[in-house]
């Protein structure tokens, strides 16, 4: 028989491990992942346990590792690069890994390292444990998802194709929500499908010039009046049916009103984040024109990341980004395109997600949610793989913010959590 796990000598593991990994810079650009699958080789090496290595490019490298035999099987999925920091705004180094009051401080903390210490964990507890599996468990640590994994998941896909052979994907994307108020439930989301990223090049040119000299054919000029046509363009809501559940979901632990239309856009007039899951959403994110000020430039540029619900037409969309914009002096190339597609919530692993979470948390309640975001889950998505995004820790929203923010951090508390959760689904979908 099994012996049971020490819950807290698994927390006080993943915590240390925790602490370490985030003192691995690996801010993206410019990566440097091979020092987070130096570190990740260490810990599967003193386990005993194989795994491969690939270089993407020079500094940049995957790791994967296998335990149950070949096959398909179940992927836990995590990116070792993080977002770079503005550390002027920290209220310490965001990489030293501070355990503070029961909390883990630094980068990466939720995006995406404190996940992939509970995915290692959770993979190295069944390898201790001994449990006889009927099906692999994959543990996949890539490059490069923060800046769109051309040296992660995407070049594994051109470059180990068979690294991405799975039956099922556990991957971030979604975030569980602890109550705010005692009238809340606790709510673990679960997220099939994600918004689908369009990066788009907007440039103009035109005839440079003394600055004294207004010649009427600014290039400047003609790019922002053109972004001040896309930043009015008004676009409508749209509820999708994975939205209409989520929100119902929300409606039933008491953390939204009744999910009717008007309801939902009333919240996504008050939410940002809500109101970003029913519509196609366009950012202007950099503007780049002129050498000196008294000099009239001859090419200004800016870049628009636009994020598309998952059913919608790249192309058809882009026609309709090309008539807002009405100028035929401002030329539109694409930087980055994908795919929309969507995982089903009628497969076993949803299941035991939901008989998992409502044997350890009481009253959690499982909602759907459409991922704002996008995440390496996209690629195997469009080669019929089902990958989801599900990080089973309860976050409020102050952790949350700390996503691509400031003061990045995680509680032990919900490291443990995510252990006991991960740990028993994996376990309940591959064992023997």
């Amino acid at each position: 028989m099994t012996a049971a796990i020490d819950w807290d000598r698994a927390t006080n593991e993943a915590t240390s491990l925790l602490r370490e990994y985030v003192r691995i810079d690996t801010s993206n650009p410019p990566g440097n992942e091979e020092l987070a699958v130096r570190f990740l080789g260490d810990i599967l090496r003193n386990e005993g346990i194989d795994f491969e290595t690939a270089d993407s490019a020079p500094g940049r490298s995957n790791l994967i590792a296998r335990i149950g035999g070949q096959g398909a099987g179940v992927c836990l999925l995590n990116h070792t690069d993080v977002v770079p920091v503005e550390r002027q705004f920290w209220e310490g180094d965001p990489f030293s890994g501070e355990l503070r009051d029961g909390v883990v401080w630094g980068r990466g903390t939720l995006d995406m390292k404190g996940m992939g210490i509970i995915e290692l964990m959770t993979f190295l507890l069944l390898k201790r444990q001994g449990i006889q599996l009927r099906k692999p468990v994959v543990f996949l640590a890539a490059a490069d998802e923060e800046a769109g994994s051309d040296y992660g998941v995407t070049w594994i896909a051109d470059n180990r194709p068979e690294w991405l052979e799975a039956e099922v994907v556990i991957n971030e994307g979604s975030y569980g929500l602890a109550p705010t108020s005692p009238k809340e439930r606790p709510v673990f989301q679960v997220a099939p499908s994600e918004k689908v990223p369009l990066w788009l090049k907007l440039t103009v040119r035109g005839r440079a010039g003394h600055g004294s000299v207004p010649h009427g054919d600014n290039c400047a000029e003609h790019l922002v009046q053109a972004l001040g046509r896309v930043a009015t363009w008004q676009r409508q809501t749209r509820i999708t049916p994975l939205m209409r559940a989520h929100a119902e979901g929300m409606a039933a632990a008491n953390r939204m009103p009744p999910a009717t239309d008007s309801e939902m856009t009333k919240a996504a007039a008050r939410f940002p984040g809500f109101r970003a899951r029913l519509m196609n959403t366009v950012s202007l994110t950099t503007i780049h024109t002129g050498i000196k000020v008294n000099v009239i430039p001859a090419e200004a540029t800016a870049t628009l990341d636009c994020r598309l619900l998952p059913d919608v037409d790249a192309d058809a969309f882009m026609a309709d980004l090309k008539a807002v914009i009405n100028d035929d002096r401002v030329v539109i190339d694409v930087i980055n395109r994908f795919e929309g597609t969507e995982s089903s919530m009628d497969t076993e692993f949803v299941s035991v997600v939901r008989q998992v979470v409502a044997e350890l948390v009481e009253g959690a309640m499982v909602v759907p949610e459409l991922t704002s975001g996008f995440t390496d889950s996209r690629i195997y998505r469009v080669r019929g793989i089902p990958a989801y995004g599900f990080v089973p820790c309860l976050v409020n929203p102050g952790e949350l913010s700390g996503v691509h923010g400031h003061n990045e951090r995680i509680s032990v508390e919900n490291l443990r959590l995510g252990m006991q959760i991960l740990y028993e689904v994996v376990r309940r979908l591959c064992e023997a």
